[in-house]
């Protein structure tokens, strides 16, 4: 209730612009903060350059399926290189995540019965003729996610 009192009043301005622009302006905020944790929280020169090891090594099991042995030494390789990647990106998902379930709680208790935000009038497989507060910030933040990491050269 305290929370909800507070998400309320925080995003009050950002209500006001109607429901599906608040989810995506919502949105856009949450993908602006998790992507600045995330590029400050992470060593942005070692996940570059794990990025490029892992790529490298993958190009090298591509040319080794005929030599199965070979193949499995360079896929044990990778799968390293991948842990060690994960494990520098967990600190920022871990900072990040509480915050996060809180404001999802909210945005459920705020949209869920509001339906379909955005609707159409035909059918589209999985999608039916609208789509809710879920699908349109699922959608806006991989947008706004691809682009932030672009623009910060995140790796």
């Amino acid at each position: 209730m305290v929370l909800e009192n507070l998400f309320d009043w925080m995003f009050s301005p950002i209500l006001k612009l109607g429901e599906a622009w608040a989810v995506i302006v919502i949105s856009l905020l949450i993908t602006a903060v998790t992507t600045f944790f995330y590029k400050i929280f992470t060593n942005q020169e070692t996940m570059k350059e794990l990025k490029a090891e892992l790529k490298h090594l993958q190009k090298q099991m591509k040319e080794l399926k005929e030599d199965p042995q070979k193949f499995m030494e360079v896929q044990k390789k990778a799968m390293q290189k991948n842990m060690e990647y994960m494990k520098h990106s967990m600190k920022p998902t871990l900072i990040t995540m509480v915050p996060l379930l809180l404001i999802f709680g909210w945005l459920r208790t705020t949209f869920t019965e509001s339906g379909d935000l955005i609707t159409w009038s035909f059918s589209v497989p999985l999608f039916g003729t609208g789509i809710g507060w879920l699908g349109i910030y699922i959608l806006s933040a991989i947008f706004f996610s691809m682009t932030l990491r672009k623009l910060l050269k995140i790796h």
